[in-house]
């Protein structure tokens, strides 16, 4: 089969696409045709060992992942035995930071895994960017405690976390203000944003809003600068570690904060959150933004926009055969 295969980190150069053998179907998993996928934030950090932290788990010398990819959406080719939640022929949608492997023209997932059935009436890539920054968005949203009449600031609102979270917001009744660049102001009002920060031209930290929640979807600021606009009560949360890995360390030093909190929520993967997103989309009530797509054979073109840091919402990949 075909697949984008590293065997080394580094930029995007280090990824080729290549023939490899096709995985091996085992006891309870699925064995999927990939029609679609995606090229994310952790794709790039995943090959780059950005932070260095990665290789603790993935390979300190050589990647142990050699096929990236944990967004995908495909046709179930074959099961394992004791597969009882799908069938050959069920066209299927998930996230996978284990195994990965969703960068090739066939991968394996558990039936237990982040995976649900495609939503009738949605294409695969419209499905596809749904779960990686979307699931990100609804754990910092549930770890926030967000309820409706709620303030939120969303820094960062045009990415695959930010405009799911804006979305996500809406859907909870919150109310949001989103800090993008003017040019996608109608974007993220159309997403539910109901006030738009142009970060070009102000410095949001110095907002004169105060918020029962900050979400930074970006990692380009942290809870110094932003504790002036969180109300007495208010939560910030941040979808990375921080400059310093200080997210995790400030989150456990709650009460030392003065009232106002850091979270650092772990994001829950399982077929109940697939299945949660795959209930949002047939509903319409969730669509994931998709800026451009690429071909399997042009990922690494992929892989360069979006170190960029430019998208808007996701990238997605075409499987062709």
């Amino acid at each position: 089969m075909k697949a984008a295969v590293r065997v080394a980190y580094g930029p995007p150069d280090v990824v080729r696409v290549a023939e490899v053998p096709e995985p091996v179907v085992k006891d309870g998993e699925l064995l999927v045709a990939v029609h679609a996928t995606t090229v994310n934030r952790t794709d790039c950090a995943l090959r780059a060992a950005k932070p260095f932290f990665w290789r603790v788990s993935t390979g300190l010398v050589r990647p142990k992942i050699t096929i990236l990819g944990n967004e995908f959406a495909g046709r179930v080719e074959a099961v394992g035995r004791g597969v009882t939640a799908f069938k050959t022929g069920d066209r299927v949608f998930g996230y996978n930071d284990v195994g990965w492997g969703a960068h090739a023209e066939y991968m394996t997932i558990s039936q237990h895994g982040t995976v649900a059935l495609v939503p009738d009436g949605l294409t695969y890539d419209e499905v596809a960017p749904g779960l990686e920054g979307a699931h990100y968005a609804l754990t910092i949203i549930r770890g926030a405690g967000v309820r409706a009449g709620h303030d939120v600031l969303v820094n960062g609102a045009t990415g695959a976390i930010g405009s799911a979270a804006v979305q996500l917001l809406r859907i909870a009744g919150a109310r949001v203000t989103a800090v993008c660049e003017r040019a996608h102001a109608g974007l993220v009002s159309g997403l539910g944003a109901e006030r738009v920060i142009d970060y070009t031209t102000e410095d949001f930290t110095k907002d004169a809003g105060r918020y029962d929640a900050v979400i930074d979807a970006v990692g380009k600021s942290t809870y110094a600068r932003c504790r002036r606009l969180l109300k007495p009560r208010g939560v910030y949360v941040a979808s990375d570690l921080g400059p310093l890995w200080q997210n995790p360390f400030l989150a456990l030093a709650g009460p030392l904060l003065g009232g106002r909190r850091v979270r650092f929520p772990l994001p829950r993967n399982d077929a109940a959150t697939a299945r949660h997103f795959a209930e949002l989309m047939a509903s319409g009530e969730f669509k994931p933004v998709i800026d451009r797509f690429y071909p399997l054979d042009d990922i690494v073109a992929a892989h360069r926009y979006v170190e960029t840091g430019r998208k808007t919402g996701n990238v997605v990949i075409t499987v062709s055969r």
